[in-house]
């Protein structure tokens, strides 16, 4: 199968938002400071390690469709939709919006292609399904660094008390 202009395009433009969710997840695992800064680094590199390996998995399907990935540094900031991550050091409640931001930016890409993707060649749907999938995990495992509990906490005494923060 040879991948049509539409499809490449769609796939190139899910390609340079997991290069730029990789690139932008480096900047803020170098950059972030604060409470449980050491969590958060090392749930980034998971973050990182993945983009990176979804972008040459969806790099090398782009190949075997006969379409031409462009990951070059101009065509990432050219195309990404992801906002800019800010340059300087960022505390982690501050860090971890920032970076569920770019997971859910990274998912929309995919979900708005994702049709279009899926009525030309289902294979590669399905790949970005397994994608889609990996970074919602993460965007709400980084996401609750920053939720507030909702339960009441009965003590063994049998004493409520109110969620702590």
């Amino acid at each position: 199968m040879k991948a049509s202009q539409q499809l490449t395009t769609n796939l190139q433009a899910v390609l340079v938002d997991l290069i730029e969710l990789h690139l932008q997840g480096k900047q803020a695992h170098w950059n972030v400071v604060g409470k449980n800064f050491r969590d958060l680094h090392l749930q980034l590199d998971e973050i990182i390690d993945d983009a990176r390996l979804f972008a040459d998995e969806l790099a090398e399907r782009m190949r075997a469709l006969q379409a031409v990935p462009d990951g070059r540094s101009t065509a990432v900031a050219e195309g990404t939709s992801l906002p800019p991550f800010p340059a300087g050091l960022v505390d982690t409640k501050d860090t971890v919006t920032l970076v569920v931001a770019l997971l859910r930016g990274t998912v929309q890409t995919m979900r708005d292609v994702h049709d279009q993707v899926d009525e030309e060649d289902p294979t590669t749907a399905d790949i970005l399904h397994g994608f889609i999938g990996k970074l919602e995990q993460y965007a709400w495992m980084v996401d609750a660094e920053n939720l507030q509990p909702t339960a009441t906490v009965v003590s063994p005494e049998g004493a409520e008390k109110a969620p702590t923060t």
